[in-house]
């Protein structure tokens, strides 16, 4: 399954709406990454094994279930969730991209992709309308979170 959408981050045709920076957008999915309890309320825990300036990665422990991630970081470009089979998980992975076709029009571009065939996508059908449902509400939780986080001032500290 491939699926991908776009989110509208600010629009340049309303001046009365509030705008992110790129960088406090930035920090926001940076954020997500390192403290995703923040951004996922069914998250029971969540812990860093391994940190350099371009990639982590976490354990996360949701009831008996963990999942362990590699997140690579490409400076105000992109954060790319890799998840590797595990158990009964398949490989899958999500990046989010954020786009600028002009200054200051701000947009997330969210993929989420797995490696399940055609036919299994076709077999899987009803449950893949749900998943898509169900990661693009997600995302839109995640920007809604992201400015409640910059209109507190939580994201005007310099990151890398």
């Amino acid at each position: 399954m491939k699926f991908e959408h776009l989110i509208e981050i600010n629009d340049i045709l309303n001046p009365m709406a509030d705008f992110l920076t790129r960088e406090q957008l930035w920090h926001g999915l940076v954020l997500r990454a390192e403290s995703p309890k923040l951004f996922v309320p069914h998250l029971d825990e969540a812990s860093i094994v391994d940190r350099s300036e371009v990639r982590m990665t976490r354990t996360l422990r949701y009831g008996n279930l963990s999942v362990t991630d590699t997140v690579h970081f490409a400076h105000q470009e992109h954060v790319h969730y890799d998840v590797p089979a595990q158990g009964e998980i398949p490989p899958s992975s999500l990046k989010m991209i954020i786009e600028e076709p002009a200054p200051e029009h701000l947009f997330v571009r969210f993929i989420y992709e797995n490696t399940a065939s055609a036919e299994e996508d076709e077999q899987e059908k009803m449950y893949n309308d749900y998943r898509r449902s169900a990661y693009q509400q997600a995302d839109i939780d995640t920007i809604r979170k992201i400015r409640e986080l910059a209109e507190a001032g939580r994201l005007n500290a310099t990151l890398n």
